[in-house]
């Protein structure tokens, strides 16, 4: 898989991708991760790439010359199932949409700034809208690291137990259970007796049942999306 992220703040993204799994996903060639700096594409001597809006109003919005230039190179050099622009509005993320996307192979994500992006790249340029919540943040960039985490992990051969991703909170609409480790006995805070006793089946049968309750206490509505 390759992730191209267009960004006017490259120095934010550096952190995410250069340590832990996301880091080791890349070592291992199974994705290939990269950073395009906006102003690079600027043909504005000063390299700016935002302006004020048409119609006045604060704030400024980011110009559509530098992006179309950005995307269009980009996908003269190969073809990408998915220009996902990281947008407050967007279609709400989550573990099924991050699914289907560790199934695709080229993806471009663009981080909106300043009062976003102009609409004519939304209207003519962009396949996807994402949002990972209902707040503003200062850009795209968390975001965008955010998705891609969430898909990277998912890839066949970036976690060394590639089952740890199946039994992962929401992949089956469900979240995950209680889990412990040693000691059994900590502070007088015991472990259930039934993590203890070797018996498969009725371990499995109890962390579903947590799941269960668990997800109708926190996410209530989740498996009525």
């Amino acid at each position: 898989m390759r992730i191209d992220i267009i960004t006017v703040l490259p120095e934010l993204l550096k952190s995410p991708f250069d340590a832990s799994i996301l880091k080791r996903a890349q070592d291992k060639g199974l994705v290939e991760v990269n950073i395009h700096n906006l102003r690079d594409y600027s043909t504005n001597k000063h390299k700016n790439v935002d302006d004020y809006a048409f119609g006045g109003g604060a704030g400024m919005v980011m110009s559509i010359e530098p992006i179309h230039n950005c995307i269009t190179k980009l996908k003269q050099e190969r073809d990408y199932d998915e220009v996902i622009y990281m947008a407050p509005d967007g279609e709400e993320f989550s573990q099924k949409l991050a699914n289907q996307l560790s199934l695709v192979k080229n993806i471009i994500i663009l981080c909106g700034h300043y009062k976003g992006v102009d609409e004519r790249v939304r209207e003519h340029l962009i396949t996807r809208e994402i949002s990972i919540g209902n707040y503003v943040l200062s850009g795209g960039e968390l975001a965008a690291a955010v998705v891609a985490d969430a898909v990277i992990r998912l890839l066949p051969g970036v976690l060394n137990d590639e089952t740890s991703a199946l039994s992962d909170s929401f992949q089956d609409g469900l979240i995950s259970p209680p889990v412990y480790t040693r000691p059994a006995e900590y502070n007088g805070w015991k472990v259930p007796e039934i993590l203890l006793g070797g018996n498969q089946k009725l371990i499995d049968e109890w962390r579903h049942q947590k799941s269960l309750e668990r997800t109708e206490k926190r996410r209530p509505g989740i498996n009525k999306n």
